[in-house]
């Protein structure tokens, strides 16, 4: 007996090739129909035997393509439409929108294959791409995913391609980026010593002969333009860091894939655990942090001073071409001007670019926004995302308080994203940069633009960082929108708890450089007890002034002098202008801090004598270094020194750091040991304030700010909390870092409000 159902699928079924997968599932089991777009969701009706209706009923959803994630909204029986075949129908636009933008997806191992084929009339097209693979959010212009309305429309698709987009049984079937060497994007190379850019094939050859020769060239990419040079030669990368004006950051590595399981080449480096060999072959292909071995390749000047290297695999067919062609890694980092987003125009290429690169690889398809590169670290045999970025967002996540009204969220002042929540759902933007800079501030003004239209949602208010001077609380205060200001730790432990499935009061720590504190001094040592909108502070770390105020972020021996001063003591080695000191003394531009993170760079300057940084978090990181050489070193045997514990005037309980400063300036140890000591015992110290509080309710502890991005202080944490008896939660899909506080800040303006329709 016939019948029929009309189905409706939402969750990420659009741009992952939902619509062929549904149209070749009805054809295997002779069932009729229609599929068709409809405004971010997936319309199907079917028509059939009711045995292979409730078999299509199942497959669609456990048999659906590896990108799509379908989620069945709703399905009824309807009367057997008069209808012997089974077609896509044309993108439609009724009723509410509930669109989910794809991430743009790594080049999948079919179109790797004609990619390298010969006889394929694809062969070494830099542009390939079939429904499973393809860049997305950085090609959509509007939703419907239809070609039309992408950065590919102005790109005619040529009769062959053309037959493929039409043909149901083809995987380019529908693939909205699908082109050909004949009809599609192409690359050319500009360089100083041509006399006019090479095309194709050529352009590729001597871009691979040029980087081997030491060059440096920048290359535009799926989200924007990466700077290129052999990561195995010191003159190369010492090159790339002095025309880049980075002298200390570490480079991130592109390795050719390669091997069985494609990271042969990545393992001659680095050793890389099982979870790091998962999250580098992941589909989000980011740059994942791995320790490098001792006899590796890879130039001294990759990431001085640290244990760890960021490592990926290509992810673009172009990528693979270079890498492929080159045969060994490559730095490539993002294509700008230090903590501003990545270039994704050519004219602007062309203009910032050329002082440092030798030669620079265009290609003719758009970049519709920018879309920086991932970064992963594994902590606690977890991936942690320490940015989201290509390939990972825009990150959707559920709320589990709904929202009665459309918000959209401006994060902090570094390490930029947005948020745009409404109903039950919160959207993060990928890593905008560090605010402060015209360029960045153009780019965060249209993302928060492009969320919006590409999501149908347009925001009734904005949340931002209680900071008034951030760009970011600048910007949603020109808004014209109704502006709520969240303090700068409380989205922090919202983040976390957003994350967690915790249902109950939490204790989490607060760690990072620093935040405007609701007292109106530096807080950044913090532990709140409770739930998101209920957070209460009750414990910090001990405070000092920083001689300088903001200036002692890049310059660690003005922390170490704060708390040397704050003990009593002097500072080792060059002594400061006698006006600093006396500006200190009389709290002139040295305002009160408890920011674990300037504490790190205290202990940076006293035992590795670090003076000034040229990136932030250079001195924590490492300290950290050191410190887990030390944690490896059998002479490691400085006993753990656990910070005393008071309550200051208003009952906060405070970790007094100044039991640490004999340890840190005994130049008899080791500096690695000194590293270790210091972090064994901030982790002792965080362990006994849990303890302390734990007649208050506690049973979970949770780490959040930037500075549990340190692997060693973290895990070391986790050790002692756990030996306490705590459950320990950390962030994972969202960053703990600064690049999460747009979501912290949704999740506590969630709380905040009561029920709906009665006001925040």
């Amino acid at each position: 007996m016939r019948a029929a159902r009309r189905l409706r699928l939402g969750g990420y079924v659009q741009g992952v090739g939902f619509r062929p997968f549904v149209y070749r599932l009805a054809h295997a089991l002779e069932l009729v129909g229609t599929v068709r777009n409809l405004n971010g969701e997936v319309d199907v009706v079917i028509s059939g035997p009711r045995a292979a209706l409730d078999r299509f009923m199942h497959e669609v959803i456990a048999s659906a393509p590896p990108l799509a994630r379908p989620r069945l909204i709703d399905a009824q029986a309807i009367a057997v439409p008069q209808t012997t075949t089974f077609t896509i129908l044309d993108s439609a636009a009724e009723g509410a929108a509930r669109i989910f933008v794809p991430a743009d997806a790594f080049t999948c191992p079919d179109c790797l294959d004609e990619l390298s084929d010969p006889t394929d009339r694809r062969h070494r097209y830099p542009f390939i791409n079939c429904t499973q693979c393809g860049p997305r959010y950085t090609l959509i212009e509007a939703l419907p995913y239809d070609r039309a309305n992408t950065t590919m429309a102005g790109f005619t698709l040529c009769p062959r391609c053309a037959a493929e987009y039409r043909d149901p049984g083809n995987r380019r079937f529908h693939a909205e980026p699908l082109a050909c060497a004949q009809c599609g994007p192409s690359v050319w190379l500009e360089a100083a010593e041509l006399d006019a850019p090479l095309h194709g094939e050529f352009a590729l050859r001597r871009v691979v002969q040029l980087l081997l020769a030491g060059a440096i060239v920048a290359v535009k990419g799926v989200g924007g333009y990466h700077l290129l040079c052999d990561a195995t030669s010191d003159v190369a990368v010492a090159r790339l860091r002095a025309r880049k004006q980075r002298p200390d950051k570490p480079l991130a590595v592109m390795y050719p894939q390669c091997g069985s399981d494609g990271l042969a080449e990545v393992r001659r480096d680095v050793q890389l655990s099982e979870a790091e060999c998962q999250w580098v072959l992941s589909a989000a292909r980011p740059i994942v942090l791995a320790r490098r071995r001792a006899g590796a390749r890879l130039s001294r000047w990759i990431a001085p001073g640290l244990t760890e290297v960021g490592v990926f695999l290509p992810y673009s067919p172009l990528h693979h071409l270079l890498l492929g062609d080159a045969g060994r890694a490559l730095v490539a980092t993002s294509g700008n001007v230090s903590g501003e987003p990545v270039i994704t125009d050519v004219v602007v290429a062309r203009a910032q670019l050329a002082a440092v690169a030798d030669a620079i690889l265009h290609h003719d398809r758009h970049i519709a926004r920018p879309a920086d590169d991932s970064v992963v670290r594994v902590l606690e045999d977890r991936a942690r995302v320490v940015r989201i970025g290509r390939g990972l967002g825009p990150l959707e996540l559920p709320l589990a308080r709904p929202l009665d009204r459309p918000v959209l969220a401006t994060g902090g002042h570094l390490k930029a994203t947005i948020a745009l929540a409404w109903e039950d759902r919160v959207v993060i933007s990928p890593h905008i940069g560090d605010m402060g800079i015209a360029r960045s501030v153009r780019t965060f003004a249209q993302v928060a633009q492009d969320l919006q239209r590409l999501y149908g949602i347009r925001a009734a208010e904005v949340v931002c960082d209680a900071h008034p001077d951030y760009a970011t609380s600048r910007w949603a205060r020109a808004s014209g929108l109704p502006v709520t200001c969240i303090p700068h730790h409380q989205a922090h432990a919202s983040a976390l708890a957003g994350q967690s499935d915790v249902n109950e009061p939490m204790l989490v720590f607060t760690w990072d450089g620093t935040g405007l504190g609701e007292d109106g001094s530096l807080w950044g040592g913090e532990a709140f007890l409770g739930t998101p909108g209920h957070w209460r502070r009750v414990a910090s770390l001990r405070p000092f002034r920083l001689p300088g105020g903001e200036r002692a972020a890049r310059a660690p021996w003005r922390c170490a002098a704060g708390v040397c001063w704050e003990s009593g003591l002097e500072l080792p080695g060059p002594q400061p202008d006698a006006p600093v000191r006396q500006a200190w003394e009389h709290g002139v531009n040295s305002p009160w801090s408890s920011a674990a993170g300037r504490l790190f760079d205290a202990a940076a300057a006293l035992v590795l004598g670090m003076r000034t940084t040229s990136y932030e978090g250079q001195a924590a990181m490492q300290l950290e270094a050191a410190g887990l050489e030390g944690a490896a070193s059998p002479q490691c045997t400085m006993p753990p020194t656990v910070p005393p514990l008071y309550r200051d005037t208003m009952g906060v309980l405070r970790l007094d750091w100044r039991a640490l400063l004999a340890a840190l300036l005994d130049c008899r140890e080791p500096s690695v040991q000194r590293a270790y000591a210091f972090h064994s015992a901030l982790a002792h110290g965080i362990a006994a304030q849990a303890r302390t509080l734990r007649g208050q309710g506690v049973r979970h502890v949770g780490l959040s700010g930037g500075v549990f991005q340190n692997a060693l202080l973290t895990e070391l944490t986790c050790s002692e909390l756990r030996v306490a008896g705590f459950e320990v939660s950390l962030c994972e899909r969202v960053p703990c870092n600064d690049g999460g506080l747009c979501y912290g800040q949704i999740i506590e303006y969630a709380a905040r409000c009561t029920r709906p329709q009665q006001p925040c």
